[in-house]
């Protein structure tokens, strides 16, 4: 039993951490367009927003967090009474309802950072998610589970109020660090709870020295550690996601004096295009326990079709961490070897894979570079180059600085290295080159894992600085140098600069917190 009258909730029915036959089983009765799917994966309607609404998260500005807070686009503001308004707005509407559910358990493995989280939320498909992606508590840590660190209040079926000062629209996703509250009006996309909770570990990590990140991380026999960094499209989930390494986690961790943990207990990957044969560790993860959202489906065979986007593009698929064959769990590693960043670059100008030394880490870091290719939104007819500070700026809480100040601190007291690989084209930008194949790019994570490529030989890139692999076990050598595989040279120098341009004018935002050792490390024209 759990009471939420302390929060102002008393009327509903409230069911703590249910079996999971139990919420498919309200899920299907109580959940408009919810079904079972042919694998017994639990299928849902996120509604309207298939994904997060970055625009409108809001942080309250208090006196005890202002001065760490990072303010601008990513981290907007809303003032204490403003809160409290959604707050209450929220609590009506989960009083509302004749049913609650609350699920109570753990973000990160790490005794030592572990927080304990509670969500209170209306729909069974919400309690189901956060059931697979926060970290599921036995029956004794249940019972002694006690008062949690964070709350979050799931209303994302009631709108937000316009009228409020800090809220532009119908959706406000809002976070008070001083009471330990998270408020989801106007949405149901059950992303936000799970990046929510994110947000909150990149606040309190920092101050205790440690490294939270947005990253994948796997583990070798002998129990090396790697962590992959990348943006949507780079090949993070494919790359990290190997038969012959155990998965710590897909999407977020932390790093310690210790080593790395995994923040989650489940893991949540797209689902558009999945297949046996290109995914087969997610594909058959999706079973009775994983939930699947926003896909379209034969209705009578329950059969779905990972090709059909016509509700988004955005599919997921949520399942819990020992679904994936071999996990490492506890989801625990030693300090990692290889820091790997994973960029799509259309423009054809990187190389397929580069040593940095760590102030280029932190340069790269800091940027988060990778570019969406013509055709892929509207309007887009040549690469289009996409920054995201840290590759993750959306969860960001402190300056971009103090996590790669971090970053390079542990590089430094580990030795850890870190590698530049490109997954894009190659031969020229998208539309004239092609892309660089899925076989070489595996062939150089897996040179990197196995430390093969420690003593390669590399030669300085005129553009970037970094060292350019140039020999690469399973890999031509005339593919690893760029400028070699362009028709006309001097076309790849055009491109090249055009390239440094763009990296240096999204990096001016961060420079006034810079070192003179990062600045030196920016490309030059």
């Amino acid at each position: 039993m759990v009471d939420l009258g302390e929060y102002g909730i008393d009327g509903p029915e409230v069911l703590r951490n249910p079996a999971v036959a139990r919420l498919y089983e309200d899920a299907v009765q109580r959940d408009s367009g919810a079904a079972i799917s042919s694998t017994g994966a639990l299928m849902s309607y996120s509604g309207e927003k298939t994904g997060r609404s970055p625009k409108d998260k809001r942080i309250v500005r208090e006196p005890g967090t202002e001065g760490d807070i990072w303010w601008g686009p990513i981290n907007m503001e809303i003032s204490p009474d403003g809160f409290a308004h959604n707050r209450q707005r929220a609590v009506d509407y989960l009083n509302s309802k004749d049913r609650l559910y609350v699920i109570d358990a753990f973000a990160g493995w790490d005794d030592k950072h572990k927080l304990k989280v509670r969500v209170i939320c209306a729909r069974a498909y919400h309690a189901m998610f956060m059931h697979n992606m926060l970290i599921r508590p036995t029956e004794e840590e249940l019972e002694n589970f006690g008062e949690p660190d964070y709350v979050i209040f799931n209303a994302g079926g009631q709108s937000a109020d316009p009228a409020v000062e800090g809220v532009d629209g119908d959706t406000c996703v809002a976070l008070d660090f001083s009471s330990g509250h998270f408020v989801i009006l106007g949405t149901d996309y059950a992303g936000e709870m799970k990046k929510g909770i994110f947000t909150v570990m990149h606040y309190l990590m920092p101050k205790q020295d440690v490294l939270s990140m947005h990253c994948s991380a796997n583990e070798g026999e002998q129990g090396d550690v790697s962590l992959f960094f990348g943006l949507s499209g780079t090949g993070k989930t494919t790359l990290s996601t190997d038969p012959h390494r155990r998965l710590i986690g897909d999407d977020e961790h932390c790093w310690t004096d210790d080593g790395v943990f995994n923040i989650e207990g489940g893991c949540y990957a797209k689902a558009i295009d999945l297949s046996p044969e290109d995914e087969p560790i997610i594909y058959d993860a999706i079973r009775f326990g994983a939930v699947l959202e926003n896909v379209v489906y034969d209705e009578h065979t329950r059969e779905v079709d990972y090709s059909d986007v016509s509700i988004t593009q955005n599919t997921r698929t949520s399942y819990p961490i020992e679904f994936v064959p071999d996990a490492k769990i506890p989801c625990l590693g030693d300090e990692p070897s290889n820091i790997i960043f994973l960029t799509c670059d259309a423009y054809g100008v990187l190389p397929p894979v580069s040593r940095l030394t760590p102030e280029q880490a932190m340069y790269h870091f800091i940027n988060g570079y990778t570019a969406k290719v013509a055709g892929t939104e509207v309007g887009v007819e040549e690469p289009e180059a996409t920054f995201s500070a840290c590759f993750g700026a959306a969860f960001l809480v402190w300056h971009p600085m103090r996590y790669a100040e971090l970053l390079a601190k542990k590089m430094r007291q580990n030795g850890a290295k870190a590698w530049l690989v490109n997954t894009g084209w190659t031969g020229g930008a998208f539309g004239t080159g092609h892309r660089i194949k899925l076989a070489h790019t595996r062939a150089i994570i897996d040179a990197i894992n196995e430390g093969k490529l420690n003593d390669a030989p590399t030669e300085a890139d005129p553009f970037f600085k970094f060292g350019v692999v140039t020999s690469c076990p399973d890999v031509p050598d005339e593919v690893l140098v760029p400028r070699a595989t362009w028709d006309e040279p001097k076309s790849y120098d055009e491109q090249a600069r055009k390239l440094v341009k763009l990296f240096n004018s999204n990096f001016e935002k961060y420079a006034d917190e810079a070192d003179p050792e990062v600045i030196a490390a920016a490309p030059e024209v």
